[in-house]
């Protein structure tokens, strides 16, 4: 409305497609016939939304493929990935200083996931896998962050000395937390695939850092972490999940490989002046 009292073109950004990942999740509703009708209408309502738009971006290849599907006409989409800037996220040269404060012994390997704590995320495979490599007491797990099922994690991790949980950590200390990690975990659901993109994958790839995903082949996720060097494996398969772990914790000089992968991933794709210039060209600037 803005837009159009002002003559100007309105422009719609798109992170996530959390309604579909709701709906995809079963959270909005349990009855199969009144969740079909309250998405129907909201659908209808999102596509008439959607029209009004002059330009609408996202930032992912599948995204827009679905952003199709709901009515938007090729012209008016637009591909805008999120960056990640490379000056303040980077590899450190020295140990993480949070592994010193944390009291966590150099010689042990820490397996991290840092970020939103919520449904879509999947983190229960990452205790699983915790419960499955309990007898291995170089392995720990640390979680940092805050959501809806945190407690229910904290509560299902209870006497599994191997897992740590810790606060939201202040943006400043970000690098050196991505640091802290030996390697980065990333789960997700399954039924939220190519519906969101997690920005934490750019963080993790900045740092440099040795990445295992849950995702299935030919997802947005998997193609970019395969493409940076990562490991990806089912998000329904536990075992595997664990095997994967263990078997990375157990090859320093995979890890270092993946890690300049990734950091090399970060500087050709994800830096801040690329997506730009890209995206300019998109627009015929």
């Amino acid at each position: 409305m803005a837009a159009r009292l002002a003559g100007a073109e309105a422009w719609l950004h798109i992170q996530d497609f959390e309604i579909d990942a709701a709906f995809e999740m079963g959270m909005l509703g349990s009855d199969t016939q009144q969740k079909l009708s309250v998405r129907n209408s909201i659908e209808i309502l999102e596509r008439w939304l959607l029209r009004r738009f002059d330009r609408i971006s996202t930032i992912a290849m599948p995204m827009l493929k679905r952003l199709e599907a709901k009515g938007v006409k090729p012209n008016r989409l637009v591909l805008f990935p999120n960056w990640v800037d490379l000056e303040v996220i980077y590899p450190l040269t020295e140990t993480s200083p949070m592994r010193v404060e944390l009291e966590i012994p150099i010689d042990r390997i820490v397996v991290l996931y840092a970020g939103n704590m919520g449904k879509k995320q999947g983190l229960e495979i990452a205790i699983e896998a915790a419960k499955i490599l309990i007898d291995r007491a170089e392995i720990l797990f640390v979680l940092c962050g805050d959501g809806a099922i945190r407690s229910e994690l904290e509560q299902s991790a209870q006497g599994l000395e191997s897992v740590r949980f810790l606060p939201l950590q202040p943006v400043e200390r970000l690098n050196d937390l991505l640091n802290l990690a030996d390697i980065h975990i990333l789960p997700q659901r399954a039924d939220v695939a190519d519906l969101v993109m997690p920005s934490k994958l750019g963080g993790i790839l900045a740092c440099g850092g040795a990445s295992i995903a849950t995702a299935y082949p030919n997802t947005e996720v998997a193609n970019v972490v395969q493409a940076a060097g990562g490991i990806v494996c089912p998000p329904d398969d536990p075992k595997q999940f664990a095997a994967q772990i263990l078997a990375l914790a157990q090859d320093p000089s995979k890890r270092l490989v993946m890690q300049q992968s990734a950091r090399n991933y970060s500087i050709e794709h994800l830096a801040k002046e690329k997506i730009l210039h890209a995206f300019q060209i998109q627009l015929g600037l």
